[in-house]
C-alpha cells in the first residue's frame, strides 16, 4: 500500500522529515514530479543530509528508491547529489536508487533558456529557481523533449538535442550563451556511468504493488505551485498533487493507504506570486529567524507570514488529505498573539472562505484574522499532545475543525525526535 507525503502551501513545509521517519518502514520510496529545484533536509544519525533530486528514502539501507516517470531528470545533478550523501556515509545509496526510461531529461541547455525566459519577463517574473524545470516541462508538452531511454540511442539522442539547441538559438540570439558540443561530450560519459540505475518503473511499481510491501511517495514543492490548481502563473511547472503522483509513478489508486498533508504552523512561499497573509513588518521577520526561512536548493529567503487557513482548506479539497503534519509548532512559541486566516472579504463586504482562481480579485480582498493567544513556553522537549501548553491544543484544535481534516503529527524542532504523534 502506498502512503503519499504532499506539500500543502507553497513549499519548504517540512516534508523530509516526515519521508524519513516513514521511510524507516517503507521498502519503496519514490518522487513522482518536479527536478532537482525541489529541496529538503533530513536530520538522521547526528548528520545532515541534503536531498534535491534523489528520494530521501536513501536514509535507508533497506529502501529502494525511485525516481518516476513524471520527474525532469538532471543527470548531472544525479551524479553529483549521489557523491555527496556518499561522502556523509550513505554508501548503499548507489544500490539503491532507480530511474525511470520514461522520465524526461532536463538539460543544461534548459536552465540558461530559463534564465533567459525569466529576463523577457522583467517586472513580472516568475522568480523560478533557474534550473530549467519549466523549458523542460514545456520541450514535454511540445512533444520534442528527451526521454531517458534515449540517451542511450547516441545519434538520435544527439540530433535531437542539436535540433533543440538551434530552436533556442533562433529564438533568443546571441543571448544564449550554451555550446551544444560539450553537453553532448557530458551525455557520451553518462552513457556509459547510467545504465545500472534506469529501470521500466510502470513494471517496477506494478510488482512492488501487487506484491504489497510499504511505498513511500513523497511529493515535491506544494498544492499552491501545481501547474493547474496553485497560484497560476506564478507556479512550478508540473502536477503537485495527488493527481501528479498517480500519474507520475503509475500508483494504483484503490491501494492508496493515506494521503498526508504537510502544512507549517505558520506560511512561508519563495519568489513571485500573491501571498495573502505576508508580513513584512516585525512578525514575519521575527518568522523568517526563528524558522531558518532560507533554501536548502537556493539559499533564498523566503517570504513568512501567518497561517493561512483559507489556502489549507482549498489544498485538502484537491488533494484529499487523511491527515496533517503540522510542521514547525515550536517556531510559534514566543509570540504573545498568534494570527490565522479564516476569510478573505472583498471590496463589497462578502466573505470568501475559498481560494479563487481570479487572483486579481483577490489582491483586492482584505484578509480576515482570527487571533490566538500565544504559549509563551517552549514545546520543543513536548513528545504528547496533552503536554503542549492548552493554548497550543487549541490552536491545532481549531486547524482541525476549520479544514475537516485530523492532525496526526505536530513536528516541534528539526530533529527526526522533535515529533508528536497523536
Amino acid at each position: 500500500m502506498s502512503t503519499i507525503i504532499l506539500g500543502s502551501q507553497w513549499g519548504d513545509e517540512g516534508k523530509g522529515k516526515l519521508s524519513d521517519i516513514l521511510c524507516q518502514k517503507a521498502r519503496v520510496c519514490a518522487r513522482a514530479a518536479g527536478g532537482h529545484n525541489a529541496g529538503h533536509s533530513v536530520h538522521a544519525n547526528g548528520v545532515s543530509y541534503d536531498f534535491h533530486l534523489l528520494p530521501s528514502g536513501l536514509v535507508n539501507p533497506n529502501c529502494t528508491n525511485l525516481i518516476g516517470s513524471g520527474v525532469v531528470f538532471n543527470v548531472q545533478a544525479f551524479f553529483k547529489e549521489l557523491a555527496a550523501l556518499e561522502e556523509k556515509g550513505l554508501t548503499h545509496a548507489r544500490k539503491n536508487l532507480l530511474v525511470s526510461d520514461r522520465a524526461q531529461v532536463n538539460l543544461e541547455l534548459h536552465a540558461r533558456v530559463d534564465g533567459l525566459e525569466e529576463r523577457e519577463l522583467a517586472g513580472d517574473k516568475i522568480g523560478t529557481t533557474g534550473r530549467g524545470i519549466g523549458p523542460s516541462y514545456a520541450n514535454k508538452a511540445a512533444r520534442n523533449g528527451i526521454r531517458v531511454h534515449e540517451i542511450f540511442d547516441q545519434a538520435h539522442f544527439e540530433t535531437k538535442l542539436r535540433n533543440l539547441a538551434a530552436g533556442y538559438k533562433k529564438r533568443f540570439g546571441e543571448l544564449l550563451v550554451y555550446d551544444v558540443e560539450e553537453e553532448i561530450a557530458r551525455f557520451r560519459e553518462y552513457r556509459e556511468t547510467l545504465p545500472e540505475f534506469v529501470v521500466d518503473a510502470v513494471n517496477y511499481m506494478h510488482s512492488a504493488q501487487a506484491s504489497g510491501v510499504d511505498i513511500l511517495i513523497e511529493g515535491a514543492n506544494a498544492l499552491m505551485l501545481d501547474i493547474d490548481y496553485g497560484t497560476y502563473p506564478y507556479v512550478t511547472s508540473s502536477n503537485t498533487g495527488l493527481g501528479g503522483v498517480i500519474t507520475g509513478l503509475a500508483v494504483n489508486p484503490r491501494k492508496i493507504k493515506e494521503i498526508i498533508g504537510v502544512a507549517k504552523a505558520y506560511t512561508t512561499r519563495v519568489g513571485q506570486g500573491i501571498f495573502k497573509t505576508e508580513d513584512v513588518n516585525e512578525a514575519g521577520q521575527k518568522l523568517q529567524e526563528i524558522g531558518r526561512e532560507w533554501g536548502v536548493s537556493t539559499g533564498r529567503r523566503r517570504r513568512c507570514g501567518w497561517l493561512d487557513l483559507v489556502v489549507l482548506k482549498y489544498s485538502a479539497s484537491v488533494n484529499y488529505y487523511t491527515a496533517w503534519n503540522l510542521t514547525k509548532l515550536d517556531v510559534l512559541d514566543t509570540f504573545p498573539t498568534i494570527k490565522v486566516a479564516v476569510a478573505y472579504k472583498d471590496e463589497s463586504g462578502k466573505e470568501l472562505d475559498y481560494f479563487p482562481a481570479d487572483l486579481g480579485n483577490l489582491e483586492k480582498c482584505e484578509v480576515v484574522y482570527k487571533e490566538f493567544e500565544g504559549w509563551q513556553s517552549a514545546t520543543t522537549a513536548v513528545k504528547t499532545f496533552d503536554d503542549l501548553p492548552k493554548q497550543a491544543r487549541a490552536y491545532v484544535k481549531f486547524i482541525e475543525e476549520y479544514t475537516g481534516v485530523p492532525v496526526k503529527w505536530i513536528g516541534t524542532g528539526p530533529k527526526r525526535d522533535d515529533m508528536i504523534y497523536l
